[in-house]
């Protein structure tokens, strides 16, 4: 059994497809101030990091325990997004994005006592499709609050497919964690059958 370093409703859903064995057990890491000291680092070094850190907390509090800490991040042309703060935030987001790539960058990192064993990132691009203000505003309407907690402002698996024109990236990615990864490393690590 691994710990999941995380709340996400989401992450915790693949696993359990998956047949991983886990509990959860939130990291409580202040991702801001992380971010803050790794300056202007291309968003796949910040996404890794942000895994790393959130699988180290946990795994101090696990004593032996392996941890999975996993992280997503969105940028548009060069510009990084977190989750939005309100729904005036969210629209906002929506507004930037339409016409436009957004990159998601998921990462995951397998950490014991404090060590990192294992770490890796995806990438997927999502292409938004041209969105009209009526459209962000019908959206929000059936979609928020629950796309607060989502950075990109979508949920892939309801509504927000309808955002995107065309996709590039496998769908674990998109629903924030490289499963295919993640399994490939619980092999390597010896806690997953090949």
């Amino acid at each position: 059994m691994i710990v999941l370093a995380s709340k996400s409703a989401s992450r915790q859903a693949m696993l359990t497809a998956a047949g991983v064995p886990f509990r959860a057990q939130p990291a409580h890491v202040d991702e801001r101030a992380i971010e803050a000291t790794l300056g202007n680092a291309p968003p796949a070094e910040v996404a890794l990091a942000l895994a790393r850190a959130k699988g180290e907390v946990v795994s101090r509090e696990t004593s032996g325990e392996l941890v999975l800490g996993s992280d997503s991040l969105v940028s548009c042309e060069g510009r990084r997004f977190d989750k939005p703060a309100s729904r005036e935030d969210a629209a906002a987001h929506l507004r930037f994005f339409s016409g436009k790539v957004m990159e998601l960058h998921s990462a995951a990192a397998l950490v014991r006592d404090g060590e990192v064993l294992w770490a890796q990132g995806a990438l997927a691009q999502l292409h938004v499709a041209p969105l009209s203000d009526a459209f962000i505003e019908r959206y929000l309407d059936a979609e928020w609050p629950e796309v607060a907690a989502c950075v990109g402002v979508f949920r892939i698996e309801g509504r927000g497919v309808q955002l995107f024109e065309r996709i590039e990236g496998d769908y674990f990615t998109i629903l924030g964690m490289p499963l295919l990864k993640v399994q490939a490393g619980l092999r390597q690590l010896g806690v997953m059958a090949s």
